[in-house]
């Protein structure tokens, strides 16, 4: 369990070095939001067309050496993002953020495969507390953005170290996953079928859980990359506070994914997805029409705090069939992702031409379709499996 703990927040940690400080990658690279937006969007392509495959090298090669694999990948785009930044050339960069995009993808699935490993081990949903761990791991990189810009540190220095951190933990946590073997069981049951996976995109109900978290993962990928730019831009303060603004969505976002399943478990899926698509509007609103940085806070501490359950929601309202989870949760998962990394580069299109802090207005379009629709995501009655104990579940 700790293994899986620790690798969800180094993902956290070391997508927010990059996301915290996109605003110094910009004025370094004399580049505007539309422009920053296609720089994003290449590595949101990589992310893309590594995702199908990511499930795939997962099966045949296990959890933990995929890890290791988007681990390494993600540190050499770091470099090479950092030697870019220092030689001023955009197309370096951009190489280096289509490798940050696959290497990521590949970490990303994988660690959610282990993690379901561990919660079926353990007999409990443990899942929101995992992607709490790579929110904790997303604040604490945002801190250290804020602080080594306030410390005037450069961003290829900051990337170097990321990546140093990034191929050494990366290289070395994954011993501690479960056994490979059960990695066969378990990864052969979310691999699905190809037939159950096409036909899952012609049910109506998958589909409309797949709007939620579109909603969900949209409002989620725009704060990460333009939370910190937006403040930059439309409030008038500097990078490091930019970065602060940041990190107050992640800790709120973290926090009510430590407490969420509580919640849950008292109102029921629907109350807190509404509960939840409801603060985030309120407080993308409010971030966005705030005159000052204190009440642009408020706005964020909202919006992270409804960002928070609406991915995993989703995916639990897929899986709330044993017999079809796989094929639905591929279903969600791909739509959830692709407004997750699509969504935000299109926002820094939009951005160019009404400001990056109103185009994040576009992102609340999206919440309310989800909102409307989130008692599609009603759960379902299912058998409950008796649950395995391990010594990991015991010290737990």
């Amino acid at each position: 369990m700790f293994a899986a703990y620790a690798i969800f927040a180094l993902n956290g940690l070391v997508f927010a070095s990059w996301a915290a400080r996109i605003p110094a990658a910009a004025k370094t690279l004399g580049l505007g939001s539309g422009q920053m937006g296609t720089l994003l969007l290449v590595g949101a392509i990589g992310s893309m067309l590594s995702l199908p495959l990511a499930g795939i090298v997962a099966a045949r090669f296990g959890t933990a050496n995929t890890v290791r694999l988007g681990g390494t990948a993600a540190a050499g785009a770091a470099s090479a993002v950092a030697l870019g930044l220092v030689n001023g050339s955009v197309s370096v960069v951009a190489v280096g953020l289509f490798l940050f995009g696959c290497g990521i993808a590949l970490w990303d699935v994988a660690q959610n495969i282990e993690g379901a490993h561990v919660e079926h081990r353990v007999g409990r949903t443990i899942m929101p507390r995992f992607h709490a761990a790579f929110s904790g791991g997303a604040f604490v990189g945002a801190l250290v953005g804020a602080g080594l810009s306030a410390m005037d540190v450069g961003l290829p220095v900051h990337l170097v170290a990321v990546a140093v951190l990034s191929l050494v933990v990366s290289l070395w946590i994954p011993r501690y996953f479960l056994p490979r073997a059960e990695e066969h069981v378990v990864g052969a049951q979310a691999g699905g079928t190809r037939t159950k996976g096409i036909g899952a995109w012609g049910e109506p109900r998958t589909l409309l859980i797949g709007l939620v978290v579109l909603g969900a993962a949209l409002t989620e990928g725009a704060a990460n990359d333009w939370v910190a730019k937006a403040s930059v831009d439309g409030l008038g303060t500097s990078e490091s506070t930019g970065a602060v603004m940041f990190a107050v969505f992640v800790a709120a976002m973290t926090a009510l994914r430590f407490v969420g399943g509580g919640l849950i478990d008292r109102f029921g899926r629907v109350r807190v997805l509404q509960a939840s698509l409801g603060s985030s509007l309120v407080g993308l609103v409010v971030f966005v029409v705030a005159p000052n940085v204190p009440l642009a806070a408020v706005g964020a501490i909202l919006w992270g705090a409804g960002a928070a359950l609406g991915f995993p929601m989703g995916m639990s309202a897929a899986a709330d069939e044993p017999d079809r989870a796989a094929a639905r949760v591929s279903v969600v998962s791909t739509i959830g992702y692709t407004a997750f990394l699509a969504g935000p580069p299109l926002i820094g299109f939009l951005g160019d031409l009404v400001g990056i802090r109103t185009a994040l207005l576009a992102v609340g379009v999206a919440v309310l379709a989800s909102f409307l629709v989130a008692p599609a995501a009603r759960e379902r009655s299912k058998e409950t499996p008796e649950p395995l104990r391990t010594a990991s579940d015991r010290s737990a």
